[in-house]
């Protein structure tokens, strides 16, 4: 196997496959984040049987695919299955028909393509499980998909048939900082740990957009070459993302066009007043989807917890295709190594160094070591302090202490200067007057290179490198 990270699903996996008993496991997460690759190599691709759904494709189409699957792996000439409920009957005689012993692994992947309209796709998935796999111990169902939404409702969330059916999920991450670099280093890709902090920036920490670089070209260049480029390969990658989640994309996309421009978030009353879209279940299911497909997330504001939640746009590429690339009138294909020049460019790694910093939580509570204390984690801004103060990250840990951290992007060792002691200070004020918390207040540094220890530090009670978010 050459798989990167991914040692808890690895090791769910392989509890599965040694079990005494049938499990129906659903794998999920955004599109290219490595989700077929994960289940091909752990099990290096032997399948009893694999069949994938095929993109926009009609029922007769998914149906001759999935015949011909079960030609190639059962090796005979079947009648091709009429309806979906033919199919997985053909599937489970031609199952029965294996006398060996060993777990038999079967691979649905890209469910929700099967299931299109009127198709009875779902009715025979649940027959098949319910009526035969789920009484077979040497069976292995797993299933992948995508569209998030569609998996969690019809499949994780269903409350029907296939009702608390699957035994084990899956919901598949971006890879951390850590694995970003034993990916780069798999792939002969030399890059320092500032470097790859910024590809991260761009790429959100996906598989696919990172195996797209080249290891004879630098960072700066590769991003070119994948976005601005003439031929650039990811140039229509924003738009091929969310027409292939969702089957109406149009106000998903148009949320989020909304939301890339708002550091701070929106209200759904904002959203419905800036989006023109309508209040109503139909905005409900946009955001639900959003927020599970990992686009989006929703958050409480420390001062307004129980007055509904504000959205904020998380996703990596999402933000930055839509700041650089879709209205990129320059048409110059080395835009971004150009760019690096223009002092613009400090404002954008600030903003998205605070990201990667809210990505990678549990390696600043390691680094504070307070891994075990549940933790709240919130951005603030002030309400009524003038000029307005804002703070980057609160940790609000349980043990009554609260962590107001500061981050600091930054070419070389921080330090902190007069003016620097003095906002902190009134940040710090700000926050105990507005929040009137009890919980003592430690001051907590985020930079990339660490501190420079002079007369404004001591104020910083804990300080937290790029180096900590790589672990």
């Amino acid at each position: 196997m050459n798989i990167i990270g991914r040692k808890q699903e690895q090791a769910l996996l392989e509890r599965c496959y040694t079990a005494e008993h049938p499990d129906f496991v659903a794998v999920y997460g955004r599109r290219r984040i490595g989700k077929t690759y994960l289940i091909k190599e752990y099990f290096n691709n032997r399948f009893t049987f694999y069949a994938s759904g095929m993109a926009e494709e009609k029922t007769a189409t998914q149906l001759q695919n999935f015949h011909l699957a079960l030609q190639e792996y059962f090796e005979g000439d079947f009648p091709a299955p009429a309806n979906w409920l033919e199919a997985f009957v053909q599937l489970e005689r031609l199952v029965k028909a294996q006398k060996t012993k060993e777990k038999k692994v079967i691979f649905l992947d890209e469910l929700p393509w099967l299931d299109t309209p009127k198709s009875g796709f779902l009715t025979a998935l649940e027959h098949f499980w319910n009526s035969f796999a789920s009484s077979r111990p040497d069976i292995l169902l797993i299933v992948c998909g995508s569209a998030t939404s569609w998996m969690v409702s019809n499949l994780i969330d269903n409350y029907g048939g296939l009702h608390n059916r699957i035994t084990e999920q899956i919901l598949l991450q971006p890879f951390t900082l850590l694995e970003c670099e034993e990916y780069f280093r798999s792939m002969g890709i030399v890059y320092n740990r500032y470097q790859i902090a910024e590809s991260y920036m761009i790429f959100g920490g996906i598989p696919y957009y990172m195996s797209r670089m080249k290891s004879m070209y630098g960072l700066n260049q590769n991003v070119d070459m994948l976005l601005f480029a003439k031929t650039a390969s990811l140039s229509g990658e924003f738009l091929r993302l969310f027409h292939s989640l969702f089957r109406n994309s149009n106000n998903h996309i148009q949320i989020v066009r909304l939301l890339s421009d708002k550091t701070e978030g929106l209200t759904r009353k904002e959203i419905i007043g800036q989006s023109g879209i309508p209040d109503g279940g139909g905005l409900t299911k946009v955001l639900v989807e959003l927020e599970q497909c990992g686009f989006i997330e929703s958050y409480e504001d420390y001062n307004k917890r129980r007055n509904g939640e504000y959205y904020k746009l998380i996703d990596f590429f999402s933000l930055f295709y839509l700041k650089y690339v879709e209205n990129n009138k320059s048409r110059d294909e080395h835009f971004w190594t150009n760019y690096l020049l223009n002092p613009a460019h400090k404002t954008w790694c600030g903003y998205a160094f605070e990201r990667v910093c809210m990505m990678h939580a549990a390696q600043i509570k390691s680094t504070l070591g307070i891994s075990g204390v549940s933790t709240n984690i919130f951005s603030w801004r002030s309400k009524s302090t003038k000029p307005s103060a804002q703070i980057d990250m609160i940790l609000d840990r349980k043990d009554s202490v609260i962590n107001l951290c500061e981050i600091k992007y930054s070419v070389a060792k921080y330090a902190i200067s007069k003016s620097d002691d003095e906002d902190f200070l009134r940040r710090r004020t700000a926050f105990l007057k507005e929040t009137g918390t009890k919980s003592a207040l430690h001051q907590t540094l985020i930079t990339t290179y660490g501190l420079e220890h002079n007369a404004y530090c001591n104020n910083i009670q804990s300080e937290i490198t790029l180096d900590d978010l790589f672990r």
